[in-house]
């Protein structure tokens, strides 16, 4: 802890916008599925809405990078990995983070990226191909490897430790989100089936 400096606002200005952004996605999104309330406020075009959503989550999610980078600056630093792995393995793991995030938007498209599946916007079948035949959640596996990369680079303890704690938000995210996802292809599956 002597490296973490827990009187700065902006460490905990990251902590909420990193727990505040699936927290949010994933109330909005379930009230998407249930109510329909963006589509109708967006006339009721369920496209528009996937893509207004997809806009806030990406601009919260450029708001919650810029509080995390704001934090680390703020917060001491000190040499975690001797050279030069401490240039080698953050540009590994931010440039692998970013792959598997870029890839997987890339198979899912805009819809299946930002919830449409929510906005009744399904995928025909599973997307199977990289980075999904690597990881089950490669959006989430890249994100973390992203903070984790940068925390490095900048020799940013506290950066670590706010890495974990997004790591631990996406876990807990995945367990409400994996399973209403499923519920909601299994409902299709049921259709289908009469």
């Amino acid at each position: 802890m002597d490296y973490v400096d827990l009187s700065k606002r902006s460490l905990y200005y990251s902590l909420a916008s990193i727990v505040f952004n699936p927290t949010a996605w994933n109330i909005v999104a379930r009230n998407e599925y249930r109510n329909k309330t963006i589509t109708k406020i967006l006339g009721g075009n369920a496209r528009n809405g996937c893509y207004f959503l997809a806009a806030s989550i990406f601009l919260a999610g450029m708001l919650r990078d810029s509080l995390f980078h704001k934090a680390i600056a703020e917060q001491p630093h000190v040499q975690i990995l001797p050279e030069p792995l401490n240039v080698i393995i953050p540009a590994v793991l931010v440039g692998l983070g970013q792959l598997f995030v870029v890839t997987s938007t890339w198979q899912l498209g805009i819809t299946g990226t930002f919830l449409g599946d929510y906005f009744g916007i399904l995928m025909d079948h599973r997307v199977e191909g990289f980075p999904f035949n690597v990881l089950r959640d490669p959006m989430y596996v890249g994100s973390t490897m992203s903070f984790v990369g940068a925390s490095l680079w900048y020799e940013s303890p506290a950066g670590l430790m706010i890495s974990l704690y997004v790591y631990t938000a996406y876990i807990i995210a995945l367990r409400f989100e994996g399973p209403f996802t499923d519920m909601i292809y299994s409902k299709r599956e049921a259709k289908k089936g009469l």
